[in-house]
């Protein structure tokens, strides 16, 4: 049986703005009464005599039509209910109750004082009034009446209170419910400080998802493979599925050169599928020469992230007298047609059946609070912060994915300590792979130094799993625990020590580990996951 939505009230409540903010939070298809007067009445396609038609079929048929509407609508496989968005008599009401089930009509009444619906009216452009004034609209017969149908209503709601958002809420809130397919979050985070290649696991998987949502600042380069490319403001799976929707988070802070580089690779982006959160930070070119001048004794990549997260912070009442004025994505106009809410966003699309990745930023033991402290980034790193920067709520999330390195590695130079560091021919020699080939990779994709790297950190990456609520680890780099491993596709067809490696990782960090990267590209990806058993 259909479900059907029926709202009522006056002119100039704000009927239109309520149903469309209704369906863009319900999946309802529209019921076309003026279609079903067209058809039935052959009338002119025009205000005032498909009003005169109404009136006719009230009194034909004392109201039964809307029904009769409704009945011949289809409701699409993708929508939960039939929206009718004015009912003018309660009759009307009651006949789709009759014919639908008084169990399935949900009837929502909206109404304001008449000074307010006067106001209302008055500001309509003259095209769009039922009539020159608001006291000719009224004295029409029905309209005079409409306010009868409050009494029968499920929910009567007061339009002047409340902005069209939360009046929504208050209608639908216990009664309206949507049976909605399964839809999750699954977050990937880097386990280690940084550089684990998890960018390279979120661009393989995300074909997997319908949602790439993107949070951090350009001082961590993410490169992928498929087609090759090194990502600092979007999600690093954007040139992996073309069909996804990418959000850039409102805890981003967005270097525009960066932004619009990004965007020129990547031309589909401009017309459709790209969200900026209006509340998202810009970075400053004053922002990165304040950095060059304070933080080169932590080896920090300097792109302005940092201070441009201070201004937010100390800028939230004007001018700071040490920076420039504060600028937020919503400020740019350039930016102007990509503006909107992330977390909305996240929101609805969780409720119509979408999945989406969120890319965290850095790793973990770079977080601003728990990393060793000066030698931190600006922001919080964990899946904690992650979440907290995109607006999701973690009762959201299906997986946790910590990205670790089989020797992690830090940027070059003073940036803090990281346990026992090995060199690179080291390496090469356990390995058997070219020490020429390694040191070509183990630069930053940012600040193009050298890395330094250490061994392997057993309880970096317990804490980092329990930290982060793990339910999965990727394990990445595993040809520099033997260049045999390359060759192989399979995880029984690893060398003996990536075995121990990987199941001594299970042991110690209590949940699988579900990716196991032992090269760039999809050949280079063991997929171990079973996620939807």
């Amino acid at each position: 049986m259909k479900k059907i939505i029926v709202l009522s009230g006056p002119i100039a409540v704000g009927k239109t703005s309520f149903s469309d903010e209704l369906m863009r939070r319900y999946p309802c298809e529209k019921v076309s009464t003026r279609k079903y007067i067209l058809k039935v009445k052959q009338v002119p396609n025009r205000r005032k005599p498909l009003q005169a038609a109404g009136a006719e079929l009230d009194c034909d048929t004392g109201g039964a039509w809307v029904a009769e509407a409704a009945a011949e609508t289809n409701l699409p496989s993708d929508k939960s209910y039939l929206l009718i968005d004015s009912a003018r008599i309660p009759s009307q009401v009651d006949f789709l109750k009759e014919r639908f089930g008084p169990e399935n009509v949900h009837h929502i009444h909206l109404t304001a004082p008449r000074e307010v619906l006067e106001q209302r009216f008055n500001s309509r452009p003259a095209d769009r009034r039922e009539a020159p004034t608001y006291r000719e609209a009224i004295t029409d017969q029905t309209e005079a009446q409409v306010e009868r149908l409050a009494s029968i209503a499920d929910v009567v709601v007061a339009t002047e209170k409340s902005d069209v958002k939360s009046c929504v809420t208050f209608a639908a809130a216990g009664r309206l419910s949507v049976e909605a397919p399964p839809s999750y979050v699954d977050l990937f985070v880097g386990g280690q400080w940084g550089s684990e290649g998890k960018g390279n696991i979120c661009a393989l998987l995300a074909k997997e998802y319908d949602i790439l949502v993107r949070v951090g600042g350009p001082n961590a380069g993410h490169k992928v493979q498929d087609p090759e490319y090194t990502y600092r403001q979007l999600p690093s799976g954007t040139g992996s599925n073309e069909k996804a929707e990418i959000y850039i988070a409102a805890g981003s802070t967005i270097s525009l050169k960066q932004l619009f580089k990004e965007l020129d690779a990547h031309p589909w982006l401009k017309e459709k599928g790209l969200v900026i959160d209006a509340q998202a930070m810009i970075i400053d070119a004053k922002d990165i020469a304040l950095e060059k001048k304070l933080l080169g004794g932590i080896s920090s990549t300097k792109q302005g992230v940092g201070a441009a997260t201070a201004r937010k912070i100390m800028g939230r009442d004007g001018d700071l007298g040490w920076g420039p004025k504060v600028k937020l994505a919503r400020d740019i106009p350039r930016l102007k047609k990509y503006i909107g809410n992330v977390r909305d966003k996240v929101e609805i699309a969780l409720s119509a059946g979408k999945k989406v990745m969120l890319e965290g930023t850095q790793g973990t033991d770079l977080s601003i609070h728990h990393g060793t402290y000066p030698y931190v980034t600006s922001r919080e790193t964990s899946a904690a912060g992650c979440l907290s920067d995109a607006g999701i709520p973690y009762t959201k999330l299906r997986k946790v994915v910590v990205v670790a390195r089989t020797y992690p590695i830090r940027v070059g130079g003073t940036s803090g300590p990281m346990g026992i560091e090995v060199s690179f021919d080291e390496i090469a020699r356990r390995s058997g792979l070219p020490v020429e080939r390694i040191g070509k990779t183990e630069i930053g994709s940012v600040s193009g130094t050298k890395r330094r790297m250490a061994e392997f950190d057993w309880d970096q990456i317990r804490r980092s799993a329990y930290w982060n609520g793990a339910t999965d680890i990727a394990v990445t780099f595993v040809d520099y625990l033997g260049a045999d491993n390359e060759a192989v596709s399979t995880f029984d067809q690893l060398n003996p020590v990536s075995r121990d490696f990987i199941k001594d990782v299970e042991r110690v960090c209590g949940v699988p580990v579900s990716l196991v990267s032992k090269g760039f590209g999809h050949d280079g990806l063991i997929d171990r996951r079973k996620w939807n058993d």
